[in-house]
């Protein structure tokens, strides 16, 4: 696996991921993309342009909130309901996986990436953007309550209760994608909180000694599954 550092800048999620699919439609010579948006009642689609042929399946729980959410996304041709670790995912039916502030708020988040990218095609792209669990923001959102997180500033009203398993850092991911022969293609940063939230961030920081780090909240990451059938791949 190619080992790339978290570049030190900002980028824009949605752009960077909408041009990564465009580029893949365009190196793959593909008619239509077929693309599962996980978690799709917590997170934003794609701005894809219009002219791009695609078909958009959404996944997430069967919860009252999360139901009405994604009935309410315009940019899904078909959604199904149920938890991720077990709801049928066909194999290698997707060109590309784009999850959104999904793998920090779930359980067994390992057992739910294996199966996105079973359902992944070689070749396919697994599109991932959480909150970093080393970095400061990533305690703040680990240990400290909703109301004070809201009174220091920060939109928690849609945030769901998060789980933070090891695998929600840079480390945890580089590990992951190791063990089973993936390449993130790309790592960047992405910060976007403010107010009482980043001065509390980076009082953490110095406590730490810079160990939690507080330039970056979000973790960017562009997967990708080897083309070769015979890797170790689920």
């Amino acid at each position: 696996m190619t080992e790339l550092s978290v570049r030190d800048r900002a980028v824009v999620e949605h752009d960077l991921f909408a041009e990564r699919v465009r580029l893949h439609v365009q190196d793959k010579g593909l008619r239509r993309v077929h693309i599962l948006e996980a978690g799709c009642g917590r997170g934003n689609g794609l701005p894809l342009p219009d002219d791009l042929d695609r078909h958009i399946t959404g996944i997430d729980l069967d919860t009252p909130a999360l139901r009405a959410r994604t009935a309410d996304r315009p940019d899904l041709d078909t959604f199904h309901l149920g938890d991720l670790r077990n709801a049928p995912l066909p194999p290698r039916a997707y060109d590309v996986v784009h999850a959104d502030s999904l793998i920090e708020r779930i359980t067994h988040a390992e057992l739910v990436l294996d199966r996105m990218v079973a359902a992944l095609k070689p070749g396919g792209l697994l599109l991932v953007r959480f909150t970093d669990r080393d970095s400061a923001y990533g305690l703040i959102r680990r240990t400290l309550p909703r109301r004070l997180r809201r009174m220091l500033g920060e939109d928690v009203q849609r945030t769901h209760p998060s789980v933070f398993e090891p695998i929600t850092s840079l480390e945890g991911m580089r590990n992951w994608c190791l063990q089973r022969g993936l390449v993130i293609a790309e790592a960047h940063t992405e910060t976007g909180c403010g107010g009482g939230v980043a001065a509390l961030a980076r009082l953490l920081s110095t406590a730490t000694g810079g160990r939690l780090t507080a330039d970056h909240s979000e973790l960017v990451l562009v997967v990708r599954k080897p083309e070769n059938r015979f890797a170790r791949i689920l």
